[in-house]
């Protein structure tokens, strides 16, 4: 089993994400959460993955779509620290890739296969890594990371937003009922 990262092999805005896990391999881990996350979401209407809990907040389809995009990106940088990159990677603004992706236009099927295509991609990278590089350390967005972190980041950032869909979305009182 691959142990959670120490908080010296990430920057300290995702202790949050990753103390929210619990100790166990990371791919079980990213699976398990792939299925509650899919679960959650398949059975919406289309009305209702359009709803944002307040102004000036992200859709149903918009978080979906973030997930993805955000995976993506961690997967990137975990692939480019493990292979041994030495340049710094660049950050992302999550808002300007939310805004220019139109994710609302999008069905609700296509960005939930979409997201279970880069979870799978995301499980297999994992996966076929020796220990060796699991430790090996690269800067991301101006912040030393390991790679074991960057995959334990990518499983603290779903969760965070997971709970943001069952609390702030789904529990809203003006959640489309059908």
């Amino acid at each position: 089993m691959r142990s959670k990262p120490k908080t010296n092999e990430y920057d300290s805005y995702y202790v949050n994400y990753i103390a929210a896990l619990p100790d166990q391999d990371i791919v079980n881990l990213l699976e398990e959460q792939a299925e509650e996350t899919v679960q959650t979401v398949q059975d919406l209407t289309e009305q209702q993955a359009l709803f944002k809990y307040g102004p000036e907040k992200w859709s149903i389809k918009e978080v979906i779509g973030h997930l993805t995009d955000t995976e993506q990106i961690m997967a990137f940088r975990l692939l480019s620290i493990a292979r041994g990159e030495k340049g710094i990677l660049p950050g992302f603004d999550e808002n300007a890739y939310v805004q220019h992706a139109f994710f609302d236009r999008q069905p609700l099927s296509d960005l939930i296969q979409q997201f279970q295509n880069v979870r799978q991609s995301t499980k297999l990278l994992i996966k076929s890594m020796e220990e060796e590089p699991w430790t090996r350390s690269g800067n991301a967005n101006g912040s030393d990371v390991t790679v074991r972190a960057i995959a334990y980041i990518i499983a603290g950032h779903e969760k965070h937003h997971l709970g943001i869909l069952k609390e702030r979305y789904f529990g809203s009182e003006n959640f489309p009922k059908q």
